[in-house]
Formats: C-alpha cells, sequence, structure tokens
C-alpha cells in the first residue's frame, strides 16, 4: 500500500494503456508503478453459520389427553388467544404419535 506525497491518501492501482500507474482519488496525483512488485490480495469473508431447525421439534408440556383419530394417550399442549381478550384462551393438543400428529382445539 502506497500513499500519496501531496495530500496523504491511499494511491489506488490504475491500468493506463500496458502500463501500470497509482492515482490518487483525492487530488488526482498519479504515479507510474512497475506491475511486477504489485501482489493481490483478497479477502474472503466467511459466511455465518445457519442453525438448521427440525419442522418436528416441539418444545411444548404433554399432557394426558386422548387423540380422537389414533388413540394415543398422550398429547402436546398450547394456549392461544383466538377470540377478543375479555374471553377465555383457547387450548390447542397435538398428537404425541409422530405418525398422527392430530391437531385439536378446546375451548373453555
Amino acid at each position: 500500500m502506497e500513499f500519496c506525497s501531496k495530500c496523504g491518501s491511499i494511491l489506488v492501482p490504475e491500468k493506463k494503456g500496458k502500463s501500470l500507474v497509482l492515482k490518487c482519488r483525492k487530488c488526482k496525483f498519479t504515479r507510474k508503478k512497475d506491475a511486477r512488485n504489485i501482489k493481490l490480495l483478497e479477502e474472503k469473508k466467511r459466511r455465518p453459520s445457519v442453525a438448521i431447525i427440525e419442522k418436528d421439534v416441539v418444545p411444548l408440556p404433554i399432557t394426558e389427553r386422548e387423540c380422537e383419530k389414533c388413540g394415543n394417550k398422550k398429547a402436546y399442549y398450547w394456549l392461544q388467544q383466538t377470540r377478543d381478550a375479555d374471553e377465555p384462551p383457547t387450548q390447542f393438543f397435538k398428537c404425541t404419535n409422530t405418525k398422527c400428529k392430530h391437531v385439536w382445539r378446546e375451548y373453555k
């Protein structure tokens, strides 16, 4: 890396025909440069790692509730406000049987 002798800015390599010059972007000063002495450094940035989460990972609590489709006795459950705020939330259930995965709801 070289700096401009007039203003101190970084000199940028630029082709002029078959020759190479170093040019100041600020004051337009130029200096001839021998292309054999220039090394190109390429900075490679690493991509951030991405976590892949499976669709079927369910960090929900389990309760004793029978699935009406397969007869399994356990289900995941969660509460969700589906109606007005002055009404109780709806309780959803999802069968823990990996082949069934039936979802149903109960209103209180």
